[in-house]
C-alpha cells in the first residue's frame, strides 16, 4: 500500500494540521509507505498559465512544470485529502492542483477518433478518502450541495478504479468547535482511517488539538 496526502492548509498549528497527524500516525502504525504534498508549505502556483492551457491537452509535455506531483499521483495507490472547506469548496490552492496536476493523460484520456469516450487512468488508485472541516453546519452545506465534497467524492472517485474503497469526515461548525468536538472527530478521524486501510484504528495522539473557540480550521 502506498499512500499520498495532499494538505492544504497555511498555519501549521490549525486543527486540519491535527487531522493530518493522525492519519500519518495511523498510516505509520500500520506500516504504510506515505507522501504528504504540503501544497501551501511548497507555494504551489494553483493558476492554469497561458502556456498551460496551450498544452492541457499534450501529454508529450503537459506535465512537465509539475512532474513531480504528477509522479507521486502515478506513485500511489490511496489518494487522501486534507483540507478546510471554504465557502462550501476546497481552497483555491487545492482546486489549482486538481486543475495543473490532474491534466489528460494523468486521471483520464481524451475522446479520439478510435475511442469517442473519455477514458480513466487513475485505476490503480483503489482508496480515496477526503478530511475537511466546514464553518457552516452539516445542513446548511448539504442544502448548498456540499461543492466540494461532491468534486472529489463523486467526480474524482469517478476515475478511479471501480471498486475504489472511500471515506469521508467533516467537523462542521468549526466556529463553535470545543476541545471535546475536536477529540471527538480526531478520533472519528483514525477509525475511518483504519477502515479504509484494513488496520485497526491506532492509539489517541498524546494530546487532542486545543484549539479556540472561533478558529474555523
Amino acid at each position: 500500500m502506498k499512500a499520498l496526502i495532499v494538505y492544504a492548509h497555511p498555519k501549521q498549528d490549525s486543527f486540519n494540521h491535527a487531522v493530518l497527524e493522525a492519519i500519518t500516525q495511523q498510516l505509520d502504525q500500520a506500516g504504510v509507505e506515505h507522501r504528504v504534498i504540503d501544497l501551501y508549505a511548497e507555494g504551489f502556483q494553483p493558476c492554469l498559465t497561458s502556456e498551460d492551457w496551450d498544452e492541457y491537452e499534450d501529454t508529450s509535455c503537459n506535465t512537465a512544470r509539475i512532474a513531480p506531483h504528477v509522479e507521486s499521483v502515478q506513485w500511489c495507490d490511496t489518494l487522501l485529502f486534507v483540507y478546510p472547506t471554504w465557502w462550501f469548496g476546497h481552497p483555491a490552492i487545492l482546486k489549482g492542483w486538481l486543475d495543473r496536476v490532474l491534466v489528460p493523460g494523468v486521471a483520464f484520456d481524451m475522446p479520439s477518433d478510435d475511442n469517442p469516450r473519455i477514458s480513466h487512468t487513475l485505476k490503480h488508485i483503489t482508496r480515496l478518502g477526503v478530511f475537511t472541516t466546514c464553518g457552516a453546519s452539516f445542513w446548511l452545506t448539504k442544502a448548498i450541495g456540499s461543492p466540494g465534497k461532491r468534486i472529489l467524492m463523486r467526480g474524482l472517485r469517478a476515475l478511479c478504479h471501480e471498486r475504489a474503497r472511500t471515506t469521508f469526515a467533516a467537523h462542521y461548525r468549526m466556529d463553535f468547535s470545543t476541545p471535546q468536538t475536536r477529540a471527538r472527530h480526531l478520533d472519528r478521524v483514525r477509525a475511518k482511517m483504519g477502515r479504509l486501510i484494513g488496520v485497526p484504528a491506532g492509539k489517541p495522539v498524546d494530546q487532542a488539538y486545543p484549539g479556540k473557540i472561533g478558529q474555523t480550521a
